[in-house]
């Protein structure tokens, strides 16, 4: 394959994982999708990246010191013209690996925390799960100290759910 052809290729891969989820992929997980497997180095991803945000195929949105990455309709029309380009062995693969990994990839999407010092000394927390950009539920709280905080974000992060069946079930 040559240049453009592999450019192209790259692009084609990263549309057609990010049309096989139904909510965004941080640039941190496709990255590891497709570095931890070897199939494109770091330069060409992240070129590959850039151009489908710069022609609009894909939109970037940043948040809490991530970048979060939807294909957009143009990107879906696109895809639908080239994804016969992709080894079927390799579509297999994204699915599968999409299919086994689908709650945990939504889970660091969706599930949101963030802390910082409020003028009292204390610490302000913000919980938030959102899904396909709703906000589902969002918790804020003000804790005594950093640790308290760290804390409750990674607690939020491992039982947001039972917490928010806790809350409808106490509220409805």
């Amino acid at each position: 394959m040559n240049h453009d052809q592999l450019a192209l290729y790259n692009k084609i891969l990263v549309l057609y994982l990010l049309n096989r989820v139904s909510f965004p992929l941080t640039q941190a997980q496709i990255y590891d999708f497709f570095l931890e497997r070897n199939y494109v180095n770091f330069m060409n991803l992240q070129r590959a990246i850039t151009e489908l945000v710069d022609t609009g195929f894909v939109t970037a949105k940043s948040k809490h010191n991530r970048t979060y990455l939807t294909i957009t309709a143009e990107g879906q029309e696109t895809l639908a013209f080239f994804k016969n380009r992709i080894d079927t062995s390799l579509k297999q693969e994204i699915d599968e690996f999409l299919h086994i990994n689908q709650f945990k990839l939504r889970n660091e999407t969706s599930v949101l925390t963030d802390y910082g010092k409020v003028l009292s000394g204390d610490y302000e927390v913000h919980l938030t799960v959102k899904e396909k950009d709703v906000t589902v539920v969002e918790v804020t709280l003000s804790v005594p100290n950093e640790e308290t905080a760290e804390a409750v974000c990674l607690n939020w992060k491992k039982k947001n759910q039972d917490i928010y069946q806790y809350l409808i079930g106490q509220l409805f």
